[in-house]
């Protein structure tokens, strides 16, 4: 299979996974031969004269199951009649059911359907011997914990237990905790840490030029192949059918397509049949193509996870990628937060011009005709024709008309388009205008309102769930736009036209047994720029500078939590003003729509979320 040495991660895991009693943690970024390393020594340890289920690899997605299954069957070509199954949603179940029925030895499983088989009893997972969990923190994030935790329990206590992981969240540590015992932790390279062969590139555009950036950024680069990530499905398919309808190769890949669309779509990506995949999040998780050279992210992510998990599809088998984010001034707070926290420093791009573009298209197509191959066999017979055709051109006038044939839409384009300005990020005096003055944190786009509603992760609501929710309920096509989920509670935006439609068609709706409420997001401060009022503009979660979700509780005493952000800060004096959802812990107007109440503890959430604890009566609003 063109291995010669092992990587890093393979050199660390196989030697444990070779002994008995031996669990381990493995930190380590997408496309580092995780497969191989725990692949490899589970193989060498199955007997196959036995025909049951002897070890078990959960994975989060469909196509990492059958990557999966696909890698160990090539590793097991020469142990004969060892069986490997791959089990997941979209599929058969009774083909499924009935080659459990025949026997198999090694069971790579989504687990919703491993679940499902268990529910109907056709999986005994008591002869299980090695437990891997692929990708745990992709499981967990997209809720499987629950249907995890009953499968762990199925399995008996004396597995070995190898669970991988790129990034370290709480429930791997709860996972842990609960199931493994004394686990050896392997970290390749340093936790949350990207890939070092990946170049960041950030550019740094007005929103309302985003597509265009994206449409040059993609023709500098003639021999793209890579993926677009959006935010939902509707700007995923937006932005394909954009991409198509301008001439590109690229298609979409999302949540809403069939199983036979996602995997047609993702054979023609395989076979470079596409050079430009549009996809979700959770439609790309698991995918595995291994020399992509691009990852784009159309806007950046909410969680620093998920961009780890983006720019992981490139820069895999120790090739180069580069990771570019298409942004606007309110997201540098993000790329700062990235920067610290994947340790690695992030380029700012300078958009391309016309001219540079044209140039570099144009010395693409005369690279790939110095390198074509002539076989002078199979054009013999029609050169003869072709040189009487063309004999009255010299040698100048057929480069010129080559050039023209391939690139005259291109230069004509170029030639009329005008020049996209990047945001110069380190302009604070602009700051404000493109936040949308001092707001919920975060700025609604132009047209839009931001609307809060008041159930969040923990009653498990997705994207997808909460679009389906306003599609349900509300009458007529609505815009979506941008969605931030937390943990009580979420945002999301529609045009403004529509605000007042969507409160009253979702108002008493339940979910999960929860009554919905929801209202236009009233401001709760953006931060000041001094360091004496720590909550200043935040990025993903709050650092001590711009504390963001999550605010800080400021750099001093002094009004340590003024508009903090969603959780002001905690400081004395003037601790809470203003500081957010929850406001602050000290005495002086916190609460969900900040005070106005007098400086007495007794009001001071006067209007609030919460009241303060000074007076233990809870209100929505008083």
């Amino acid at each position: 299979m063109g291995y010669e040495a092992p990587m890093p991660v393979q050199e660390e895991v196989i030697p444990i996974l070779l002994g008995e009693d031996n669990d381990v943690i493995a930190l380590a970024q997408t496309g580092t031969g995780k497969t191989a390393a725990f692949g490899i020594p589970i193989l060498q340890k199955i007997d196959v004269s036995k025909y049951h289920p002897q070890a078990l690899i959960l994975c989060p997605t469909r196509e990492l199951c059958l990557q999966i299954a696909d890698d160990l069957n090539d590793y097991s070509k020469y142990i004969n009649n060892l069986k490997v199954l791959p089990v997941y949603g979209g599929s058969s179940i009774d083909s499924q059911i009935k080659t459990l029925k025949r026997g198999v030895h090694v069971v790579v499983a989504t687990p919703g359907r491993l679940l499902d088989l268990m529910n109907r009893k056709t999986v005994d997972l008591s002869t299980v011997t090695n437990v891997i969990m692929d990708e745990a923190d992709e499981m967990l994030n997209m809720g499987f914990t629950d249907s995890i935790n009953a499968i762990l329990a199925e399995v008996p206590e004396s597995r070995n237990m190898l669970l991988f992981s790129a990034t370290m969240p709480q429930g791997i540590a709860r996972i842990m905790k609960k199931y493994m015992k004394n686990p050896k932790e392997i970290v390749i390279g340093n936790k949350n840490e990207g890939n070092k062969n990946i170049k960041h590139v950030y550019y740094m555009v007005q929103a309302r030029d985003k597509y265009l950036a994206l449409k040059r950024i993609a023709d500098f680069y003639p021999s793209i192949y890579g993926i677009i990530f959006c935010r939902t499905r509707k700007e995923t398919q937006e932005i394909a059918d954009k991409l198509i309808q301008d001439g590109y190769s690229a298609d979409a890949l999302h949540g809403e397509l069939s199983q036979a669309q996602r995997d047609y779509v993702m054979q023609k990506f395989r076979q470079k049949t596409i050079q430009i995949l549009v996809a979700t999040d959770v439609a790309a998780r698991g995918l595995d193509v291994t020399d992509l050279t691009h990852v784009i992210n159309y806007g950046l992510p909410d969680e620093i996870e998920s961009y780890t998990h983006r720019s992981g599809r490139t820069g895999r088998a120790g090739k180069t990628g580069i990771s570019i984010a298409i942004c606007h001034i309110k997201e540098k707070g993000k790329i700062r937060e990235l920067e610290r926290i994947l340790n690695k420093k992030f380029e700012a791009g300078e958009m391309p011009k016309g001219t540079e573009i044209c140039e570099k298209q144009l010395l693409s197509l005369v690279d790939k005709i110095e390198k074509v191959k002539v076989d002078e066999q199979e054009i013999e017979p029609f050169m003869a024709a072709i040189y009487r055709k063309l004999e009255w051109l010299d040698k100048e006038d057929i480069i010129k008309r080559v050039v023209s044939l391939e690139f005259n839409r291109l230069i004509d384009y170029y030639k009329d388009a005008n020049e996209i300005q990047s945001v110069d990020a380190s302009r604070r005096g602009d700051d404000r205008d493109d936040r949308g003055g001092r707001g919920t944190g975060r700025a609604s786009q132009e047209g839009f309102s931001r609307m809060f509603i008041n159930v969040g992760k923990a009653e498990g609501l997705f994207p997808n769930q909460l679009i389906d929710l306003i599609n349900e309920n509300v009458s007529g096509k609505v815009q979506i736009g941008k969605i931030d989920l937390l943990s009580n509670f979420s945002f999301f935006e529609v045009e403004t036209p529509e605000a007042d439609r969507v409160i009253s068609s979702l108002k008493g709706i339940e979910f999960e047994g929860r009554r919905i409420s929801v209202e236009i997001a009233q401001p709760s401060g953006g931060g000041s720029r001094g360091g004496d009022r720590g909550g200043d503009r935040g990025g993903f979660r709050g650092s001590s500078d711009r504390g963001g979700y999550k605010g800080r509780s400021g750099g001093s005493s002094d009004r340590g939590g003024d508009r903090g952000g969603y959780r002001g800060g905690s400081s004395s004096d003037r601790g809470g003003d203003r500081g957010g959802y929850r406001g602050g812990s000290s005495s002086d107007r916190g609460g969900y729509r900040g005070g106005s109440s007098s400086s007495s503890s007794s009001e001071g959430a006067d209007k609030g979320w919460r009241k303060d604890s000074s007076d233990r009566k809870k209100t929505y609003r008083k």
